[in-house]
């Protein structure tokens, strides 16, 4: 028996594993997930505070799905569902939340008139933004990225794991490295004082 190539079977209309895939996704999409749009939309409107938001979120939610269940349809479509809304939601918290100290350094440059507090106390938050963005630059470059999406960008070490394609334990050792090189240099103290505590 012949087994036919790629190019044949698709002059024969044989679907390829790929359009096996999103077959599949589009079944169990339409059956499965599109039924939950009520709750859904209950679970949104809920759990995030701008309305005008909400079809947008909906959206980033499907898609999200969608492309999960191109690589494998999820068993209990309700959960997923939720869990893939929730998920969101905390990125797009954790995205709003997150102010670059470059930002924060230079307010000055903005030019916008806010209530703020005494010169005394700007100035001296001024320099204490600055004085840690000279200790972060003194760190080695690799403990600065994991120190700065940790804590600064507040991912979990299990992202920062996949986006530096390292694993999580070089991330917790880069982390901690990072973290006590950065309080050695603000506080001055040294190194083998600070771990004998």
């Amino acid at each position: 028996m012949v087994e036919k190539s790629g190019t044949d079977r698709e002059r024969a209309g044989v679907p390829n594993a790929a359009e096996t895939a999103a077959s599949a996704a589009d079944l169990w999409f339409d059956s499965e997930v599109l039924p939950l749009e009520a709750l859904l939309m209950q679970f949104l409107e809920h759990n995030w505070r701008n309305p005008s938001d909400i079809p947008d979120l909906r959206q980033d939610v499907y898609v999200r799905v969608y492309e999960a269940a191109l690589r494998s349809v999820p068993e209990n479509p309700k959960q997923f569902v939720l869990a893939t809304a929730r998920n969101l939601l905390i990125d797009r918290v954790r995205h709003e939340q997150v102010v670059p100290i470059e930002s924060a350094a230079d307010l000055d440059s903005l030019g916008v008139a806010f209530d703020a507090p005494g010169a005394d106390r700007t100035v001296s938050a001024r320099d204490e933004l600055r004085h840690l963005q000279a200790a972060l630059d003194r760190l080695p470059p690799r403990c600065r990225e994991v120190v700065i999406l940790g804590r600064i960008e507040g991912l979990s070490r299990t992202e920062i794991a996949a986006r530096l394609r390292v694993t999580e334990h070089t991330v917790s050792r880069y982390l901690s490295q990072g973290i006590c090189m950065l309080a050695d240099i603000l506080h001055g103290e040294p190194a083998n004082i600070r771990r004998q505590v």
